[in-house]
């Protein structure tokens, strides 16, 4: 197991992009254009429902003149029943306009969430592993869901917020424009309020995001190699590091809290304001007879709820600013432009793999790799042997196309791996390792994305290759058990194995593992190590060896110490020349035969 270069210290990570202001307003133009009518059918429901439950205040206003005025009671009877309609009418144009604006919103999300999986399934691994598998998650997780809530709750509540008001202030100028203009007082409070808080969310939340991934990554990266933490005593450190992260997500989820409780005050001091204005203009104009009671009291209750909006669209500006800086995130991976079609490459004269003075370096002037050499023939199988941080994944991944060398050149079949159609190098060389994903599903459909047109004889036949069919059958619906997340749970043996069926069902000429028998018990290891065999016969593969075993096994063994090779030939040959690997093996021997007598 080779040292995560993320756990040196002072090693920075490429985050994946983010959209500017311009291009995530753009990329939602784009989203909302195939639903145009939608959105206008939308709109114009919800501005009929609001217009309808405006006329509440007039009539409630033309009541208290009535009574005012001594009228009898059968005088109250048509307003009171207009009252009644009125509350029909702006129910259900309000529930079918939400309806529609919800509908609407999630037609996008689903367009985004769909280009982001797609482009981000385009990324190289080689980017993906420079961003870090905490990045990406953060962005499919917390930013889906900040967006998912966004347009569930928010957008609905924003669009009928922003009609209530415009018609609202539109309902004042009617009555009179003395009421529209004391209403106005707490436009400045508002406009200073929303733009001190804007400046300072954005910039907030979108921190927030940052450090948020940055601490998955950091938990991904101390559990995922806890075994070379403890190996190298580096448990405080790393328990430090997680510290520290977590204080910044805290530090900015506090600081979000307290812009909050500011913004908040704000809000309630203009709407005392406003109220005011409206009530001293109203005792006025009632005062002077250019109004009645029933025109002010209308007034003042347009006043009243015109607030309960406007404070709901900006209560809502904390979501729309963590919705936003989710949007950037999201809008920017999936904005990427889309991989340049390659022509058509034909496939290598042979499957040998050659590195000829392989260099690499996760970060400048932290060499891994220094100068490798490394031949694999067609049908050969080499095994890669050495002690933690010597540098064999990294030289897996190289083989692979994962990564890129810095210097050197790797070919296959004579041409360079970089001038290879990327998805021929995929269908040509297979790297499977020892973090196996079973998706959720049918275990069938889990190993048709190895041969998507594999019928279910092939199925049995791989996985009784690697000797799975036995337990594969055994489940309570056989190949069509749900395994996965919320389904049948397997085992880390059964999962590899699944991982190596799938190995087969691809059949690529060249496979790599790496050390991917070695998240097995040691119970299972013998018979995983068994299975890894049957699934590399007949293909070149290059082995990253967990157990000497496996590179006894092997034709040949290249033995890597500090990114370097410093012997190689067969397993008789190096145990004969009595070097480094002849010390590994007596010493592997030698556990092996103590934890056998205990």
């Amino acid at each position: 197991m080779t040292v995560p270069h993320d756990a040196t210290p002072g090693a920075v990570r490429q985050l994946l992009p983010t959209a500017t202001g311009a291009d995530t307003r753009a990329a939602v133009r784009r989203l909302l254009r195939p639903h145009r009518s939608l959105a206008a059918a939308g709109l114009v429901v919800l501005v009929a429902g609001t217009a309808i439950g405006l006329l509440t205040a007039p009539l409630l206003g033309h009541l208290i003149d009535l009574v005012a005025a001594g009228r009898p009671a059968a005088a109250l009877t048509p307003p009171v029943v207009a009252l009644a309609v009125v509350a029909i009418a702006q129910g259900v144009c309000t529930a079918s306009g939400v309806s529609l604006v919800a509908r609407l919103g999630e037609a996008m999300l689903a367009r985004l969430r769909e280009r982001f999986v797609e482009r981000a399934l385009q990324l190289s691994l080689e980017r993906l592993e420079e961003a870090g598998a905490g990045d990406l998650t953060a962005r499919v997780t917390r930013d889906v869901t900040a967006i998912t809530e966004a347009v569930r709750h928010a957008l609905p509540v924003l669009v009928r917020s922003g009609l209530t008001v415009a018609l609202t202030l539109a309902g004042l100028a009617v009555l009179d424009w003395r009421f529209l203009l004391a209403a106005l007082l707490a436009v400045p409070i508002q406009l200073h309020t929303v733009r001190w808080y804007s400046g300072h969310a954005r910039k907030i939340y979108a921190a927030h995001r940052v450090a948020d991934g940055a601490q998955q990554q950091q938990l991904l990266d101390s559990i995922a190699g806890a075994a070379t933490v403890r190996a190298f005593r580096l448990g405080d450190r790393h328990v430090g590091q997680v510290a520290q992260r977590s204080r910044a997500v805290v530090d900015l989820a506090m600081r979000g809290i307290r812009l909050l409780t500011g913004f908040y005050g704000r809000l309630n001091a203009a709407e005392f304001v406003a109220l005011a204005g409206v009530l001293v203009a109203g005792f006025l104009l009632v005062r002077t007879g250019s109004a009645t009671i029933g025109t002010a009291t209308a007034a003042a209750l347009y006043v009243h709820n015109l607030f309960n909006p406007i404070n709901a669209a900006l209560a809502l500006a904390d979501t729309a600013q963590a919705a936003t800086a989710s949007l950037a995130r999201l809008v920017g991976v999936a904005d990427q432009p889309a991989a340049p079609p390659r022509a058509a490459t034909a496939p290598p004269v042979d499957t040998s793999v050659k590195a000829a003075g392989v260099e690499y370096a996760y970060r400048s002037g932290h060499e891994v790799l220094h100068g490798v050499d490394l031949e694999l023939a067609p049908g050969e199988r080499v095994a890669l042997v050495g002690a933690s941080g010597a540098g064999k994944t990294t030289l897996a991944k190289l083989v692979a196309g994962v990564h890129r060398p810095a210097d050197g050149s790797i070919r296959l079949g004579g041409v360079e791996l970089t001038e290879l159609d990327p998805a021929l190098v995929r269908r040509t060389i297979a790297l499977v390792t020892q973090e196996v994903h079973v998706f959720a599903g049918p275990l069938a459909e889990d190993l048709r994305l190895a041969r998507p047109g594999a019928g279910d004889a092939q199925l049995r036949a791989a996985l009784d290759r690697v000797g799975a069919l036995g337990w594969a059958d055994a489940l309570p619906d056989g190949l069509g058990t749900v395994v996965g997340e919320g389904g049948h749970r397997l085992t880390a043996a059964q999962a590899q194995q699944v991982a190596l069926a799938r190995l087969v069902l691809a059949d690529p000429p060249v496979a790599i593992l790496d050390e991917a028998t070695a998240d097995a018990g040691s119970a299972s290891a013998r018979d995983l190590e068994h299975a890894a065999a049957r699934a590399l016969d007949g293909r070149s593969a290059l082995v990253v060896a967990h157990r000497l075993t496996q590179a006894a096994a092997a034709d040949r063994v290249v033995l890597l110490a500090d990114g370097r090779v410093v012997e190689s030939g067969t397993h008789a040959d190096l145990i004969a020349a009595g070097g480094r690997y002849a010390e590994l093996w007596r010493a592997w021997s030698g556990s092996r035969e103590t934890g056998s007598a205990h």
